[in-house]
């Protein structure tokens, strides 16, 4: 059979490991604990690499991942190209995947992870909803926090397809139901909002029963102080706490970042783990290096040392060139990188070199994008960049390390400002054209959902900046709140991409931009950064009022209501057009129970933008929450047939229809509304009131047992269930329902006062009044609990009390037949006409 040959990479891997120089305390001391077993108390589980940058810390972390599997070992390798941590989990999987230990449950939920959240994220851009019921302050900030921290919190009620803190709270005074159609599962819904809590339990599972077939898994986290941030957390519980299961004994983790190991975060962890500080080379192992690269000409080497201090990159950079004659030793103004490109005698190379300095990532369309070279020559010249010792290889694409890329630029910048800008113009318009072709006639919110997209924008961003292009600074700013529209690590790269323009074109106000926008999204997200943004850029009115949105959005999902409407004001006066503030200050205004007045505004937002499904699902809902119901059956009409595959409005219409005593028409409405999501729990609540109303209790507890199972911690629909059970005379289990609900959240009047009716019917009427009480000092309107509380104080022979009682009931609401009977009964009691 013939020998499989190895790939490009490989190779490049190979020759790069053969002519690796120094470090060899560190990599024995590594190979030597691969040597202990787990239970020697001189094993070590976690190995942290820090050092400056240039000191070869990627290097070694390489190296070591060699060692590691000459030593059998399974590994997996991640740096800063994730974002996240389901990211890092998908890396790690990925890699021992292809090591011949696939982790296909942890694969399965991962993909299911980021199809969700790309579905919640652009539910949460394109759909709005309604509440159907009020929520408390406090239930709504319970429901928020749970969130918030997601940014996927868009606006009230149950609209279906979005994530909203109105919409778990619809119904109650308590968060209570699932986030909507796009997530129908609770896995789904726990997968977006937290997905450590998930994913990291099967990844450990996965890891343990990969252990079984190999002595050790080494995990390796590269460039630590970008990923420290939100790795870190999860890192040390994953590691040091139980909460998630256990790891596999035989896990070494290395970590290899510029900062120094955090004690006070990892406490008493540090007599598990081994410090590798890192230096500059010594004289010596500099001298190694370019000894084993043929560069032995002592002048040559002093200039070497001299130029390069010891740095591992810059001393590796030289040794691969070679050089034999120092040239022009002596010069003050020469650095490494100069000498590196002196050395290289063919000028193609060299412009290829410094060319590709230019854009932070490269690949082979990039690098045509930035090399002027014939097409059959690109080829031969990208694997010579590729190979070369300061260039970082992720396979799909590359990057120059740090310290090299910024002399680079640093030399060109100053040698020609002019070639400077052209170089950078040309490479803007070449992302401009693929970002041009990946619209495909879109445009708006839309094209922010794409990631090809924003990353093509963002690459286009950085280089028109680079060359000082005229109001591509204003045009970056404008598009920030379009990032920070779409959800915050976006937002975080776009003020990246704006630190690196202006540090790399030396641009100060570029990086003063860049900085205080980075500074202020770290220390109070969206709305602290668009609000330094609307301070200080000069935006025209229509930017500002878009920006104004994007900050009173941010601000309804952290809870501060009254700010956000502020916002959503000052947008409407900048742009009277704008029909999204009008939509924004209505849902704001509807979750502060203004319905007429949000009424009002979705009536100007309609009339800006006529068909939009959602506005008049929205307004529906709200003329629902008013008792409108004529209007509220034009507008959900006017809706499902806008949008005849959304459930919300065959849902709201349902209930509507279910308001009025149309059992028939809100069952079909509520039916088909369940076809379209068979998860919809606010559905399938409305719908066990239909099952009620038709006299069908075990269909009734069915769909409350779907919906409960579904949301576990959603108050409404247990206390509605608890309601179901009580009145089928199972009272002790309404009992328990009730009592979840009052441990989730205290003060829910509903559910205090149906306790008090389950407590009266099983002849505990004491309690029963304890628990009534308090539903009416939560709510002393409350009709049916003053009745109830009338009820109870005739079983316990109070009739004053009771009749006091049914007097209330019926002075609050006259019409109200049941209070009218509860007081006739309390009368004929007592002897009174």
């Amino acid at each position: 059979m013939a020998r499989t040959r190895l790939s490009m990479q490989e190779l490049i891997r190979q020759r790069r490991r053969a002519g690796f120089v120094g470090r060899g305390e560190e990599r024995a001391a590594f190979r030597r604990n691969l040597d202990l077993p787990p239970e020697d108390e001189r094993h070590r589980f976690l190995f942290h690499v820090h050092g400056n940058a240039g000191v070869g810390k990627t290097f070694l972390v390489r190296e070591l991942e060699q060692v590691a599997r000459e030593k059998g070992a399974l590994t997996a390798y991640v740096d800063e190209s994730i974002d996240s941590v389901p990211e890092a989990m998908s890396a790690i999987s990925r890699q021992l995947g292809a090591q011949g230990h696939r982790f296909k449950e942890l694969e399965r939920l991962l993909a299911t992870h980021w199809e969700r959240r790309h579905e919640a994220e652009a539910a949460a851009l394109t759909t709005l909803e309604a509440e159907p019921e009020g929520p408390s302050a406090g239930s709504v900030a319970v429901a928020r926090a749970g969130l918030v921290g997601l940014g996927m919190v868009p606006v009230v009620g149950a609209f279906a397809g979005a994530l909203d803190a109105g919409q778990l709270a619809q119904g109650a005074d308590r968060l209570r139901a699932g986030l909507s159609a796009r997530l129908r599962t609770q896995e789904d819904v726990q997968l977006v909002m937290h997905p450590e809590r998930v994913l990291t339990p099967v990844l450990l599972r996965e890891l343990t029963d990969a252990a079984a077939t190999a002595p050790w898994i080494v995990l390796f986290f590269d460039t630590y102080e970008r990923t420290g941030p939100f790795l870190d957390g999860w890192l040390h519980e994953t590691m040091t706490g139980d909460r998630h299961g256990t790891l596999p004994a035989t896990v070494v983790v290395v970590t290899a970042g510029q900062r120094p190991f955090d004690t006070a975060h990892w406490g008493a962890f540090a007599d598990f783990m081994t410090d590798v500080p890192l230096g500059p080379f010594t004289e010596a192992e500099a001298r190694g290096l370019l000894a084993g690269k043929g560069v032995v000409s002592e002048p040559v080497v002093e200039e070497v040392l001299r130029l390069t201090g010891g740095l591992p990159v810059l001393v590796s950079t030289l040794a691969e060139q070679r050089p034999t004659d120092p040239d022009d030793i002596g010069d003050p103004s020469a650095t490494a990188v100069e000498r590196f490109l002196k050395w290289e005698q063919d000028q193609g190379r060299r412009s290829a070199a410094l060319a590709c300095a230019l854009p932070r990532h490269l690949d082979m369309d990039v690098f045509r994008a930035a090399v002027d070279c014939p097409d059959n020559e690109a080829e031969a010249l990208f694997a010579w960049l590729r190979a070369l010792p300061f260039v970082v290889d992720r396979g799909d694409r590359l990057h120059y390390h740090d310290l090299v890329r910024e002399a680079m630029l640093r030399m060109q910048r100053g040698r020609s400002p002019r070639d400077w800008a052209r170089h950078h113009a040309r490479l803007a318009g070449k992302f401009g054209e693929w970002r041009a072709e990946c619209e495909a006639g879109r445009e708006g919110p839309e094209l922010w959902t794409d990631e090809k997209w924003r990353e093509l924008r963002l690459a286009e961003s950085y280089h028109l900046v680079c060359a000082q292009a005229p109001g591509a600074l204003p045009e970056v700013l404008r598009d920030f709140t379009h990032a920070c529209d779409t959800d915050d690590a976006t937002a975080a790269r776009w003020a990246r991409a704006l630190l690196d323009a202006g540090r790399d074109g030396d641009t100060e106000p570029v990086t003063r931009w860049g900085s205080e926008l980075s500074r202020t999204l770290a220390e109070g997200g969206v709305p602290a950064a668009l609000a330094r943004l609307l301070s200080r850029a000069a935006l025209d009115a229509p930017a500002q009022a878009h920006a104004r949105v994007i900050r009173g959005s941010a601000l309804r999902r952290m809870g501060a209501l009254e700010e956000a409407l502020r916002e959503y004001d000052l947008a409407v006066a900048l742009d009277a057009g704008l029909a999204r503030a009008y939509r924004g200050r209505a849902y704001v205004r509807g979750e502060l129970h203004d319905y007429e007045a949000a009424v009002d505004d979705l009536d100007r937002a309609l009339a800006l933008e006529p068909d939009s499904a959602s506005a008049h699902s929205v307004r529906g809902e709200y003329h629902r929450a008013l008792n409108h119901g004529d209007e509220a059956l034009r507008d959900l009409n006017r809706g499902i047939e806008l949008d005849p595959a959304h459930p919300f409005a065959r849902a709201s219409r349902g209930a509507v229809h279910l308001s009025r005593g149309d059992l028939e028409a809100a069952q079909a409405d509520l039916d088909h509304a369940l076809d379209l999501d068979p998860d919809y729990t606010w559905a399938l609540v409305r719908r066990a009131r239909v099952w009620r109303g038709l006299g069908d209790p075990a269909r009734q507890l069915a769909d409350l047992d779907r919906a409960v199972t579904l949301q576990p911690d959603g108050p409404w629909g247990r206390c509605e269930r608890g309601d179901a059970l009580r009145n089928a005379g199972r009272a002790e289990e309404a009992l328990r329902d009730y009592d979840h609900v009052l441990a989730l959240d205290p003060d829910y009047a509903s559910a205090h006062a149906s306790r008090g009716a389950a407590l009266d019917a099983l002849g505990r009427h004491e309690e029963a009044l304890t628990a009534l009480d308090r539903a009416l000092r939560l709510n002393p309107a409350y009709t049916w609990a003053l009745c109830r509380r009338a009820e109870t104080h005739l079983a316990l022979g109070s009739f004053d009390l009771a009749l006091v009682d049914a007097e209330r009931a019926c002075a609050s609401h006259p019409d109200d037949e049941h209070a009218r009977a509860v007081r006739d009964r309390v009368r004929e009691a007592a002897g009174q006409p």
